[in-house]
């Protein structure tokens, strides 16, 4: 039998994630979290929604060991619909807007915004205040714009979520991940 994933209370708050998400073994999601359906926080993520709130939405995919975090006071982490998050990603008290894509070891900071349909590549920083718009792609530290994203890398993205979907669907059926008292 397999260990499931760390679900902690804090601050009067309670991780709120519904049934159909798939949280695997050893995710830890602390205090002011949401997560959406059809949603995937795979193996050593933390979402720690202690000074402020993370909001996900459906279909989106937190892939292993990345770090969702906020700012006290000033800014949460609101992850919308449709959203690939590579490995050892850093979400830090920004907004990412639906079907957008940060890449593996990508870390996107305070008060930053990557539009829908916009992608941030693998072990990219996105400095503070910025703003990633819709279709483009991003890189570098500090990142900057590098080129228009094509109809095929946009395709790209929709293939990915649907993938990551079907997989993290696959584990919760064999009973791997599943929240006891999820809410659905």
């Amino acid at each position: 039998m397999t260990q499931g994933p760390i679900i902690l209370p804090y601050g009067g708050h309670v991780p709120r994630i519904d049934s159909r998400a798939f949280v695997a073994p050893g995710a830890a999601v602390i205090g002011d979290v949401e997560i959406g359906p059809d949603s995937s926080v795979w193996f050593a993520c933390v979402l720690r929604g202690d000074v402020h709130q993370i909001r996900v939405g459906a279909r989106t995919n937190i892939q292993d060991g990345s770090v969702v975090h906020v700012t006290q006071g000033k800014f949460g982490a609101f992850i919308g619909d449709d959203i690939l998050i590579g490995h050892s990603a850093l979400i830090h008290g920004c907004v990412l807007e639906d079907g957008c894509f940060v890449g593996m070891k990508a870390t996107v900071m305070d008060g930053a915004v990557v539009e829908g349909g916009a992608m941030v590549a693998a072990g990219s920083l996105v400095t503070p205040g910025k703003r990633v718009k819709a279709g483009e792609l991003w890189a570098g530290a500090p990142a900057r714009k590098i080129r228009e994203l094509s109809a095929e890398d946009l395709a790209g993205f929709k293939v990915a979520t649907e993938h990551y979907a079907e997989v993290a669907a696959k584990y919760r059926d064999a009973g791997i991940g599943v929240v006891p008292g999820s809410e659905g």
